[in-house]
């Protein structure tokens, strides 16, 4: 069977498996992280959302042969280990998972690792593109929340993006 190896929220893994696996299945099934939801394995609910070389996407439509060595993939267990230890809130987390918890955005939370996931990935885009977030980048943050806590996940969105 092959072997694929690849960087895991900052650790470097290898599992046995063909490469026509999903990756979200490697992810949850393999390696134990839960963090990435499935919700419709087509790409299109994106509760899957992680980062792979700080680029969000969502592993349920990525066979697992498609990443490389080199790759970085990073889910939402991963995510406060992108910031040094001074720079996370005060729990301990991302200044997005903050803004979550301080804006009383989850319901269910079934989408929620995904939503932050895009909406760390959006932010940073736009700080590298040198402009100011705006309502129409949040716009497109395609992430499905059935409990349609869409309000609540713009305002924490907002917040994280000023505290990130």
């Amino acid at each position: 069977m092959p072997r694929q190896t690849f960087k895991l929220n900052g650790q470097t893994v290898t599992v046995d498996v063909p490469d026509n696996v999903r990756l979200l299945w490697v992810l949850r099934d393999l390696l134990g992280v839960k963090g990435p939801k499935y919700g419709c394995g087509i790409n299109v609910c994106k509760a899957c959302t992680s980062h792979i070389n700080g680029k969000a996407f969502n592993p349920c439509a990525v066979p697992v042969g498609e990443i490389g060595r080199g790759d970085e993939i990073t889910t939402i267990e991963g995510l406060p280990d992108t910031l040094p230890a001074k720079k996370r809130g005060p729990n301990g987390l991302h200044p997005m998972q903050e803004a979550w918890l301080d804006r009383d955005v989850a319901q269910c939370g079934y989408c929620q690792p995904g939503q932050i996931m895009a909406a760390v990935a959006l932010v940073r885009k736009v700080r590298r593109e040198g402009r100011a977030l705006s309502a129409s980048d949040l716009d497109t943050i395609r992430n499905i929340c059935r409990c349609g806590t869409y309000t609540r996940i713009r305002e924490a969105i907002a917040e994280g993006s000023r505290t990130m």
